[in-house]
């Protein structure tokens, strides 16, 4: 009586099995994270500026709606126009590959410029700070420098720091620091 009671119940609620047709098709776990990183992409295409968006490589049409959600102000508006943007995205498969290089390449140029300044400040600071000492080691690394310039934006930078005037020649010599190539690089 309880293997018909089994079966009987096993009728009633059959187990379900999933199966996919196509075992190589993308799991749904794979297709959300798919739509989530175009959703990312629409949420960075909607934050670049008028002149990083005139630099990717996109069809015009797909420009405009960029531009569209860009105008789009009010939150729960602006989410479900990144989102209709993120849906036409995910139609252009094939689009968003160079899409994503050219804000890699972005992305990564920014890095550089950011470490480019932050060298530049950590040098001015040990210059302002060790003086001679890491005038040599600079000059070392950076032998196109101009020795008696920068021997003379230091004093300057130290006599205001003393008169408690505002930082002129400091600012000046980041602005010499930064614009200086780097080490590996050509003149």
């Amino acid at each position: 009586m309880n293997e018909i009671e089994d079966e009987s119940s096993h009728e009633a609620h059959p187990r379900r099995r999933w199966s996919r047709a196509d075992p190589d098709a993308p799991s749904r776990g794979e297709r959300r994270r798919e739509a989530l990183d175009v959703l990312a992409l629409a949420h960075a295409l909607a934050d670049l500026s008028d002149a990083q968006l005139a630099r990717m490589p996109m069809a015009d049409d797909l420009r405009e709606l960029v531009a569209t959600t860009r105008a789009v102000r009010q939150h729960i508006a602006r989410k479900r126009q990144v989102a209709f943007l993120a849906k036409q995205l995910r139609r252009r498969e094939d689009e968003l590959a160079p899409i994503r290089a050219a804000l890699d390449h972005d992305r990564l140029a920014e890095r550089a410029q950011t470490a480019r300044l932050h060298r530049a400040e950590t040098w001015r600071d040990r210059l302002l700070r060790e003086g001679d000492q890491a005038l040599t080691d600079f000059l070392a690394e950076h032998p196109a420098a101009d020795r008696q310039h920068l021997r003379a934006l230091l004093r300057r930078a130290h006599d205001e720091a003393a008169r408690g005037k505002p930082p002129a020649a400091a600012r000046e010599l980041f602005r010499l620091l930064r614009d200086l190539p780097d080490a590996g690089e050509p003149l």
